[in-house]
C-alpha cells in the first residue's frame, strides 16, 4: 500500500525534519561555545607604501576594505570583492595580490605597494602610469589601477616580455570597456619595445 501525501502528512515531515536539523545544530553549537576563541589582536602595524600605519583591524576584515575605508586609499577599487575582477591588485612583497581577497592580518610582516606608492618623491608617475596615458589605456578608467599594479609586477619579474606573455600578465584583470590592446601596448612601451 502507497500512503497517499497529505498536508498532515506533509507538515508533520517538516516539524520531524526542522527538529532533527536543529538539535545537531544545538549540539554543534554547545560545543563550539564551550571551546575558549582564540584572541586576535585588533591593532596592528602593516607596512604601506613604505611607511608603517597603524590601523585597528577586524579578525575577517580585508585588505581591500582596510585600504580603503581606514587608510583613505581609494586608488585600490572594489568591483566585484570576489577576486574576480582584477580592480583592487596590489603588490604584497612584490608580487600582485588581489586585495579583496587577502585579509589584513596576512601582511603583518610583509611589504604592500598600492597605485598611490608608484609616484615618485617629485610628483612624476611611474613609467607604466605614463606608458599606459600615452597608449590612452584608460578609458572609464575604474580597472585601471588593478591594470597599472599588474603590469609593475610582470616588468619587475620580466622587464621584456612577448606580447602574449604580456597578455598572460594582465590576464587576471578584466576592463569593462575593452580597452585590452591598449593596456596590452602600454606594457610594451613601459619596456621599451614600442616608440
Amino acid at each position: 500500500m502507497n500512503p497517499r501525501l497529505t498536508r498532515r502528512r506533509f507538515i508533520k515531515g517538516v516539524i520531524y525534519s526542522s527538529a532533527a536539523s536543529l538539535s545537531g545544530a544545538g549540539f554543534y553549537l554547545a560545543n563550539a561555545q564551550s571551546r575558549p576563541a582564540a584572541a586576535v589582536e585588533r591593532l596592528i602595524s602593516i607596512n604601506v607604501n613604505g611607511a608603517t600605519r597603524r590601523v585597528d583591524v577586524l579578525p575577517q576584515e580585508t585588505l581591500a576594505h582596510t585600504l580603503r575605508y581606514k587608510l583613505d586609499l581609494t586608488g585600490t577599487k572594489l568591483g566585484c570583492n570576489r577576486g574576480e575582477c582584477g580592480a583592487c591588485t596590489v603588490l604584497i612583497d612584490g608580487i600582485s595580490n588581489y586585495a579583496c581577497s587577502t585579509l589584513t592580518h596576512s601582511v603583518k610582516q610583509r611589504e604592500v605597494l598600492t597605485i598611490e606608492g608608484l609616484r615618485a618623491a617629485d610628483g612624476s608617475l611611474h613609467p607604466v602610469q605614463q606608458a599606459f596615458l600615452e597608449e590612452l589605456g584608460p578609458q572609464c578608467g575604474f580597472c585601471t589601477p588593478g591594470q597599472v599594479m599588474a603590469a609593475v609586477a610582470l616588468l619587475q619579474k620580466n622587464a621584456r616580455p612577448t606580447r602574449e606573455e604580456a597578455r598572460l600578465g594582465l590576464s587576471g584583470n578584466l576592463c569593462r570597456c575593452g580597452a585590452y590592446d591598449h593596456y596590452l601596448n602600454g606594457v610594451m612601451r613601459a619596456s621599451g619595445q614600442l616608440s
